[in-house]
């Protein structure tokens, strides 16, 4: 197969589809590999990397899109991205479609064939692919709180961790799933006073017996979280329904009682945040005041640290990418139950659930979409 890989374009999207690694997995199976160039310079990988493990150098994405049977990137294609997908051609990404109609009718015109990375499950109802880049935001969201803690950033000029003798900070974070305990443990680990909700007592029990008792675990009611939330210095949310909006748990009237410049930081954003008062920023200017208090809510927070969050990513996404690229899409996705769940839009049809009720559109399953293979001839 020949799979290319784009430049990503969205507004400082530093990371990159498939690394020099990735390239040489796959043409070690065999297929061919077209990048685009200067497509990880950004995050210190030259094209000359690329070249050294056998992938092609292509002047611009239209070639790639041109060319390619299966395009693997990172965010969402934009609208002259989606211009140039084709009836067919594979595309292994992040999507988000369910607040987003123009591109999902964008996919459904162009007949692409398009795997999410965020619906792609496990055998243990996680999110493999979601997962590295919640790990990434819930340990960046400790660093990036405690510098908006700092005086000069607007924040109460609290140092996370104290010194001998004053008392470290008190960080409250609102859910335990991966984002929350990835925050817990960074915020632990520079010495704060960590307190942490959840509504899930198995959870709380697994959080209590990780951290040996240096955090405490609350059981998340609304008495619970206001309580926890008048005392803190910053305030993490990492709640999480999946494919869905997020709750806004916190309201603007909690936000009252709250401290003059206590920071929170929402990496919910991304599904809407979990603040009333929260609304999306970008690291060009990350926060903004509310009520007397710090809001941090970058929505790609994972591309602040793009090289990173590169290898994170595609150390997730490469056994899919072999898979579909060794048995061709409809094979690799009919093999693959947990792979299958990432099939969004399938030759004009929508074939995930939460999207098409999200935006009210026709649904059919992936398991239909994929049934009748003389009736859909592969598209070589």
């Amino acid at each position: 197969m020949l799979i290319g890989v784009p430049k990503e374009i969205k507004v400082h999207e530093y990371r990159v589809g498939l690394t020099p690694a990735g390239v040489r997995e796959l043409k070690a199976h065999g297929h061919q590999v077209i990048v685009q160039t200067q497509a990880g310079t950004g995050i210190g990988i030259s094209d000359a990397q690329y070249e050294a493990v056998g992938a092609e150098i292509v002047g611009d994405a239209a070639t790639v899109f041109a060319r390619a049977e299966m395009v693997i990137k990172v965010k969402e294609p934009q609208a002259v991205e989606c211009a140039m997908l084709r009836e067919g051609q594979v595309l292994f990404t992040y999507l988000h479609l369910a607040p987003d109609p123009e591109q999902t009718h964008a996919l459904v015109k162009s007949g692409c064939v398009a795997i999410a990375y965020e619906t792609v499950t496990d055998a243990r109802g996680g999110l493999p692919l979601l997962a590295p880049m919640s790990e990434v935001a819930g340990r960046m969201s400790i660093q990036a709180g405690a510098h908006a803690m700092e005086k000069a950033q607007g924040g109460t000029g609290v140092l996370i961790g104290g010194v001998p003798g004053v008392a470290p900070a008190d960080v409250v974070v609102i859910g335990g799933g991966v984002v929350g305990y990835n925050a817990a443990r960074v915020a632990v680990g520079m010495g704060a006073n960590v307190t942490i909700l959840d509504r899930s007592l198995t959870r709380l029990a697994w959080l209590d017996t990780t951290f040996d008792g240096r955090l405490t675990t609350l059981y998340s009611t609304v008495d619970a979280l206001e309580n926890a939330v008048i005392k803190a210095d910053l305030v993490i949310g990492a709640v999480l329904v999946p494919g869905a909006a997020a709750p806004k748990l916190v309201t603007r009237a909690m936000l009252k009682t709250m401290r003059p410049g206590t920071v929170i930081v929402d990496v919910a954003i991304d599904q809407g945040g979990c603040f009333e008062t929260s609304r999306a920023t970008t690291h060009q200017n990350p926060t903004y005041v509310e009520e007397g208090v710090v809001h941090y809510c970058v929505a790609n927070m994972p591309g602040g640290v793009a090289r990173t969050s590169t290898f994170a990513l595609t150390n997730a996404t490469l056994p899919f990418a072999l898979a579909l690229a060794d048995k061709g899409y409809r094979k690799a996705l009919l093999d693959d139950p947990h792979l299958r769940e990432g099939l969004n839009v399938h030759l004009g049809k929508l074939t995930y659930k939460a999207v098409a009720e999200a935006l009210n559109l026709e649904y059919q399953s992936a398991q239909e979409a994929l049934k009748p293979w003389w009736q859909h001839p592969e598209h070589h």
